[in-house]
């Protein structure tokens, strides 16, 4: 399996797989508008035997307090059910935390599972007095600090991009 930058002949395969992880076209969508409005992004696909078996996006989001911190948003991530718990997530997530890293971005931001993301480095966003734009339980709004101390200080509340609005 490799991970691997998304590019244009990907599209098709890519909106299958959120279609096929997810019983709404919400995240699908989302995506394509993200491609298309939040830039920059990174979009990454796992390919096992030339097959798009799963893929992550990441795109920029603010913290009001910070405006000029430079944060990503993790969202949305799919894998193709018949490919799911074989640890294709969790190496699209690391790819993607590394290019995060590369594009010397400070810290991700997560809205997910309590039990699957601290794995990462992720930690329940109280922890640095930030809270989501979206009014969740404390437990499943994540960040990781990708630079050490970078959010050190830091206060506020994390907005994601206006196309989020539309899930």
């Amino acid at each position: 399996m490799i991970v691997r930058a998304e590019c244009h002949a990907d599209i098709a395969a890519v909106q299958s797989i959120h279609l096929s992880a997810f019983p709404e076209d919400g995240e699908s969508r989302l995506v394509n508008r993200l491609r298309e409005n939040a830039q920059p992004v990174i979009s990454l696909v796992a390919e096992i035997d030339g097959k798009l078996v799963g893929h992550i996006l990441f795109s920029p989001v603010t913290l009001d307090s910070s405006p000029s911190l430079k944060l990503m948003g993790l969202a949305p991530m799919a894998v193709l059910p018949s490919h799911q718990r074989q640890g294709i997530g969790s190496l699209l997530i690391d790819a993607g935390l590394t290019q995060c890293r590369v594009s010397q971005y400070g810290a991700v931001a997560v809205l997910g599972h309590a039990d699957y993301y601290p794995r990462f480095g992720f930690t329940p966003s109280t922890h640095f007095a930030i809270k989501s734009q979206y009014d969740v339980p404390a437990e499943v709004f994540m960040i990781a600090e990708l630079e050490k101390n970078y959010l050190n200080g830091c206060r506020g509340i994390i907005s994601y991009h206006d196309e989020f609005k539309s899930l």
